[in-house]
């Protein structure tokens, strides 16, 4: 197995559970709101760190991460971006396989035009009711599909 650990909208905080969640993995992607400037350095104790930049990231040190990024991860082309509502491309005509989005605080995920369209959920501080997750992928699997790990 080839894991790719999936969090987003940390918002300055990284539960022990999310570490612990992310253990083993290959590789971190991190969509945003990262609250923080220790967070993304925490996180690549465990793995290299592909991390954007969302819309509470506006300190000096969040001017390292892009708004967007367009990666290839073991043969996946993955495009990620903090706010799906801002998608500027068109991923099946782009040959991308994933779009990964945090933002709303939701986990979800759904496919369309062969593309999968993947929301970890926030990893941060609990929002409302809302679950706090994020979610692991198994890059080496002939399909790739999300398993949404709960952290609270």
């Amino acid at each position: 197995m080839a894991l790719v650990g999936i969090i987003s909208d940390t918002h300055g905080l990284l539960r022990p559970e999310a570490l612990a969640a992310l253990a083993g993995v290959f590789h971190i992607l991190h969509a945003g709101d990262i609250g923080a400037p220790d967070i993304v350095p925490r996180l690549a104790e465990i793995a290299p760190v592909t991390a954007i930049a969302g819309n509470i990231d506006t300190e000096d040190w969040a001017g390292a991460f892009p708004e967007t990024v367009t990666l290839d991860l073991m043969g996946r082309r993955v495009h990620m971006l903090h706010d799906r509502k801002a998608l500027a491309l068109d991923p099946a005509a782009d040959a991308v396989d994933l779009v990964i989005a945090g933002h709303s605080h939701k986990p979800g995920h759904e496919r369309a035009d062969g593309v999968l369209f993947l929301n970890p959920g926030s990893a941060g501080p609990r929002r409302f009711r809302l679950p706090v997750t994020l979610a692991v992928m198994d890059f080496s699997a002939p399909v790739l599909e999300p398993v949404f790990r709960d952290l609270v």
